[in-house]
């Protein structure tokens, strides 16, 4: 069935036990994030595995923890990572991220984390652990992950423009500052929707741009296309 799964051009993402299914949101992220000169990577909240499988695909020799504190989504994200031609450097663990340990830190770490914080919850608790900032908030995310950091190291997560502030507040008090931010509008004359962020441990220059998926005539625009190419068959 074809909510079951999502083919790209180099894998397959099955997502039938998985709350969350394959968004744009993710294959964003999994497209943009900075992967240069990074050996050794943490995808926090995998779900199906789709970042890590595309972080892979990009950096022929980055090694990836995926983790997932949801025993389905951990299981089948295996199973994609699995089947895909990277298996060998993606390992995923089902586990609270909050209760992670390393004997080494990492040069990349990647979330497209939970971001309805103040929604009506829906009766799914697997999907409302996917979907709300309650048991993993921005303040302990970015905690969590500045510890988890070399010191050269980088961050980036994908989030909605409405929490720009608090994502700011919640990095800066980890001792983590903006590097890059791109924000995302679905269309040519729409406001941004979303935000594409890396962070690092050091304060500097900060590359800001805006993404358009859509041109003002509805089709897709060729810097959405060149950015997502490599991934899905339509480009």
């Amino acid at each position: 069935m074809a909510d079951f799964s999502f083919t790209f051009k180099q894998f397959t993402v099955y997502q039938s036990r998985c709350a969350m299914k394959v968004g744009t949101d993710g294959v964003l992220l999994g497209a943009w994030t900075p992967v240069e000169g990074a050996r050794t990577a943490l995808d926090v909240g995998t779900g199906t595995g789709l970042i890590a499988l595309q972080l892979a695909q990009r950096h022929a020799e980055l090694r990836i923890e995926a983790l997932d504190i949801d025993s389905d989504a951990a299981s089948q994200a295996q199973e994609n990572i699995a089947s895909s031609p990277w298996g060998d450097r993606i390992h995923v663990a089902c586990m609270d991220f909050c209760q992670f340990h390393s004997t080494e830190n990492f040069d990349l770490i990647v979330s497209n984390p939970p971001y309805f914080v103040n929604a009506l919850k829906c009766p799914d608790a697997a999907r409302n652990r996917a979907r709300h900032a309650e048991g993993l908030n921005y303040d302990t995310l970015f905690q969590h992950a500045s510890r988890l950091l070399v010191s050269e190291g980088k961050m980036s997560v994908i989030v909605p423009c409405e929490v720009e502030d608090r994502v700011m507040d919640a990095a800066w008090m980890q001792g983590l500052y903006p590097q890059r931010i791109t924000r995302v509008c679905t269309k040519v004359g729409k406001p941004p929707r979303r935000l594409l962020m890396t962070f690092g441990k050091k304060m500097g220059f900060v590359e800001e741009d805006v993404l358009y998926i859509c041109g003002a005539d509805g089709a897709y625009s060729e810097a959405y296309k060149e950015l997502t190419r490599d991934f899905y068959l339509k480009f």
